[in-house]
């Protein structure tokens, strides 16, 4: 008996040091003291030691349960932080994808709507200069028109004079032809035909020239009123045009500016949850994994402590079954 106690005492050591186990050293130690001064009653020493190594198993079998629970609960609570975390990342990828879209679109939108009111600045002035320029034009055309028109008219009067007047010039020297024609012709006074007629064909050209260049002032008057309406026609159009442009290209702005503000907030919302889940990863991960050892490598020594003890516990249990020999027959298999 004493030396199969002693092959206990050995193995437990031996598991001790093989699992590196302060646990089992201990238990070890009790054995011993237990052997040493257990007293002299066998049975008693072997239940003692029995229930020391029960003890030990037990305690070894609970922790082994705590870790799987606690291996299932890590298991479950790592795969649904992952999975929270995968999805709050990709929720908010997506958002970022839409704001950084919208703000580009909304910033394109404004340098278009820059762009729009510097073209509408441009056309203003444009238009501007251009409506001082048509009446500068019309002013100088109405001064050409008058001047012209007054000056066909005082020909057109002179013309009427001189008409009449050497008209009746004429009369006069074609009767003293007729008479030179029948006697002696009786020296006169009357009016120059021939230089009237001068005079006459000089203002009827003076006429013309007045004439052509009023109704050349005239058409050159309609050409650039008319080319007038038609620009002012187009830049009116063209205006209208560019300010609905900015109308509603600013609206549109103003909307994405807007979708900007409502994603922000959510990924904003979605970032606290994220920091959160991180936060609680770094918890799991300190009760879960932070440890110098894997879980497995913990359940395997832990299996192979609980086997040597039963192993040990063997031992006992041959001897166990010595001792509850009747007596006589324990002083026979003695002798």
């Amino acid at each position: 008996m004493y030396l199969a106690n002693l092959e206990v005492v050995a193995a437990v050591k031996k598991l001790a040091r093989e699992q590196h186990s302060s646990a089992l050293a201990q238990l070890a130690s009790r054995v011993s003291a237990v052997l040493r001064y257990g007293g002299s009653n066998s049975e008693d020493v072997f239940a003692k030691i029995k229930g020391l190594i029960t003890d030990m198993i037990a305690k070894l079998q609970k922790e082994a349960a705590e870790a799987a629970n606690q291996k299932a609960y890590c298991d479950e609570e790592m795969a649904k932080n992952k999975a929270k975390h995968e999805e709050l990342t990709s929720d908010i990828d997506t958002l970022s994808a839409k704001i950084d879209k919208a703000a580009a679109s909304s910033a394109q939108l404004k340098g278009e709507v820059a762009t729009l009111q510097e073209e509408l600045a441009a056309l203003a002035k444009t238009t501007m200069e251009m409506d001082k320029a048509r009446a500068d034009e019309h002013a100088a055309y109405l001064e050409a028109s008058t001047d012209l028109k007054a000056g066909v008219d005082g020909v057109q009067k002179a013309l009427e004079v001189l008409r009449s007047y050497y008209g009746s010039a004429s009369l006069v020297q074609s009767d003293n032809f007729n008479a030179f024609m029948q006697q002696p012709a009786v020296p006169t006074h009357s009016k120059s035909g021939d230089s009237g007629g001068s005079i006459i064909n000089i203002l009827e050209q003076c006429e013309a020239d007045f004439s052509k260049d009023l109704a050349h002032e005239e058409t050159k008057e309609q050409e650039a009123q008319s080319e007038y309406d038609k620009i002012s026609q187009e830049n009116k159009i063209m205006k209208t045009t560019k300010d609905q442009d900015v109308k509603y290209k600013t609206k549109e702005a103003k909307g994405l500016d807007k979708t900007v503000a409502e994603h922000s907030s959510d990924r904003a919302g979605l970032q606290t949850e994220l920091d959160a889940v991180n936060e609680y990863q770094q918890k799991i991960d300190k009760m879960c994994i932070a440890k110098p050892e894997s879980y497995e490598e913990r359940k395997a020594a832990r299996e192979a402590e609980i086997t040597g003890l039963k192993e040990a516990l063997k031992i006992l249990e041959s001897e166990g079954v010595f001792l509850q020999r009747p007596r006589h027959l324990r002083s026979v298999a003695s002798h």
